[in-house]
């Protein structure tokens, strides 16, 4: 049966707090994209997300913190990070640091790794649901593993379902891209996942950013796989001149079927990103990509892609 899709109302906010106390999934929205939330110290609730999304067990999980206090109580804060979560929290940054001692996380969601990765959302229904739980969530994106990321409560009931127990309706997301992963534990920020916030905005506040090359066979924090957010359909990307028998997905002043932003604005295309592909992904097996500009968030969104289009 698939799960109800709820209003967050109070009164709907402490029925999923009440399920994941119970180790059940809940679906719900962020300013990135729809997470698939479970009890980060619930064990059994965690091999039980990891099944319904068909996720790697080595792939590790983020957890999500309603706050700077809850978060030390997990993870390791040098200065730097201290500072980077001072200013982008709550927000669409995740930060890699090392395990507190007296971190309650469970060891499945860390991957057996001594480090975790922490995020403190900005989204009001995730936040509420995260204060009236009263402790970390971890939420990967709430579709099966490696497909389209959800940005829509709609998106979740197609995918997923059957296989959580309520999903929190909070409208589209806002930024439509995965959070920015930083590895904090070093004397440089280490790039690991490009997102929402730029690596400029990341240099801002610690200079000396760095990109290191992704081990998909021991990744330390979630998307680090090779293929990922993937349609059925193939694509190709950089495409000024389609097939005829090709969708087009543009951006900017271009011919196309759907377009991420005719004006060329970065965070519309950010936001329409995993929308437009899914919906393209409905009609045509082919879709030819327009080039997107590499600066700012469209490090993100040709991550996003790169990803999608591999084979």
């Amino acid at each position: 049966m698939t799960a109800p899709i709820l209003q967050p109302t109070p009164e709907n906010i402490a029925k999923a707090a009440n399920i994941l106390r119970a180790g059940g999934l809940v679906a719900m929205p962020t300013e990135t994209v729809y997470g698939l939330a479970a009890d980060a110290t619930n064990a059994q609730a965690i091999v039980r997300l990891y099944e319904a999304k068909g996720r790697p067990r080595f792939n590790p999980l983020i957890a999500h913190v309603a706050d700077m206090e809850m978060a030390r109580k997990q993870g390791v804060f040098s200065k730097q990070a201290a500072a980077l979560a001072q200013a982008f929290w709550p927000g669409p940054l995740t930060l890699v640091v090392d395990l507190e001692g007296t971190s309650t996380v469970s060891d499945i969601a860390r991957a057996g790794l001594n480090s975790i990765a922490l995020r403190c959302p900005a989204h009001g229904v995730a936040r509420a649901l995260l204060t009236v739980f009263g402790g970390p969530l971890v939420a990967p994106s709430a579709n099966p593993s490696g497909k389209i990321s959800p940005t829509r409560a709609d998106h979740v009931a197609n995918d997923m379902g059957e296989r959580v127990d309520l999903i929190l309706d909070g409208g589209p997301c806002e930024s439509g891209v995965e959070s920015t992963i930083i590895d904090a534990r070093g004397h440089h920020p280490a790039l690991l996942r490009p997102g929402s916030l730029s690596a400029a905005e990341i240099e801002a506040i610690w200079p000396g950013l760095v990109r290191p090359e992704n081990n998909a066979d021991a990744p330390v924090s979630p998307g680090q796989l090779l293929r990922h957010y993937a349609p059925k359909a193939r694509l190709r990307l950089n495409v000024t001149a389609p097939d005829a028998d090709e969708a087009v997905l543009g951006f900017g002043p271009v011919k196309a079927t759907l377009n991420l932003s005719p004006s060329g604005n970065l965070a519309e295309a950010a936001s329409n990103l995993f929308f437009m592909l899914r919906q393209l992904d409905q009609t045509h097996s082919r879709i030819a990509v327009s080039p997107i500009p590499e600066d700012g968030l469209g490090e993100a969104i040709n991550d996003r892609l790169i990803r999608a289009a591999s084979r």
